[in-house]
C-alpha cells in the first residue's frame, strides 16, 4: 500500500505518482531558464511510436511579449489563476510520421506521454505543472499560424507553488488532491465491459 495525503493505492507504487497534483496556486517567483528547460528535457525522453517524437511545445513567459497571445485565449476561470503562472505552454502534436509523411495513429497518445514526463519532472522538482483545455483552440491555432498537419492538444501553466489562501474561494476549495477510479472500473481482462 502507498499513501499520500488523502490518496491511497492498494499496491506499492512510486510516491511521485501519488504526490503529483494539478495545483492552481502559483507564486510570482520566477523560474530560471534552466528550471524551465529541465522540464522540456524530461518531456523529450518520452517514448513514441517509431521514435517519431510528435510532441511540440510552444511557450510564453509572464511579462514577455508572447504572453498575451497565450493568456488572452484562456477562458475567464483559467485566467483567474493562470495570471500568476511563470510560463504558459501550448502542447501540439504532429499528425504525420516524419519518416514517410503518413498518418501517425499514436501521435496524441505519444504526446500525452511527453506531457506526463514533464509533469512528473515538475513534481519531482517541487514545481507546479497544470494542464488544461479551457482555452480557444481555434484562436491560438490561428494566432500562432499552426498548420492543419498539427493538432493543438492542451495548455500547461507552469511555475513555483504559491499560497492557496490567495486563490478565489471557489478555486481554493478545489485545491485538494483528487482521487481516482478503482482499477475495477478501468481494466478488463480479455473483453470490453465498459459503459
Amino acid at each position: 500500500m502507498t499513501t499520500f495525503l488523502n490518496r491511497q493505492s492498494p499496491f506499492p507504487i512510486q510516491p511521485l505518482l501519488l504526490s503529483r497534483v494539478s495545483s492552481r496556486a502559483f507564486s510570482t517567483e520566477r523560474l530560471t531558464e534552466d528550471e524551465l528547460m529541465q522540464l522540456f528535457e524530461a518531456a523529450r525522453w518520452a517514448p513514441s511510436s517509431y521514435n517519431n517524437q510528435p510532441w511540440r511545445f510552444i511557450y510564453a513567459r509572464r511579462g514577455e511579449k508572447e504572453w498575451d497571445v497565450f493568456f488572452n485565449v484562456l477562458i475567464d476561470f483559467n485566467k483567474s489563476w493562470c495570471q500568476m503562472a511563470d510560463t504558459l505552454v501550448l502542447v501540439v502534436s504532429r499528425n504525420l510520421f516524419e519518416h514517410n509523411n503518413q498518418p501517425a495513429p499514436t501521435a496524441q497518445f505519444d504526446t500525452g506521454a511527453a506531457w506526463m514526463s514533464l509533469a512528473l519532472e515538475a513534481n519531482a522538482k517541487k514545481l507546479v505543472a497544470h494542464a488544461m483545455q479551457g482555452f480557444d483552440y481555434a484562436a491560438i491555432k490561428a494566432n500562432l499560424q499552426i498548420p492543419d498537419t498539427f493538432t493543438v492538444e492542451a495548455m500547461i501553466a507552469i511555475g513555483k507553488p504559491g499560497d492557496k489562501a490567495a486563490l478565489p474561494p471557489e478555486i481554493r476549495e478545489k485545491e485538494v488532491p483528487s482521487l481516482r477510479k478503482p482499477l475495477s472500473q478501468i481494466i478488463s481482462k480479455g473483453k470490453f465491459i465498459f459503459t
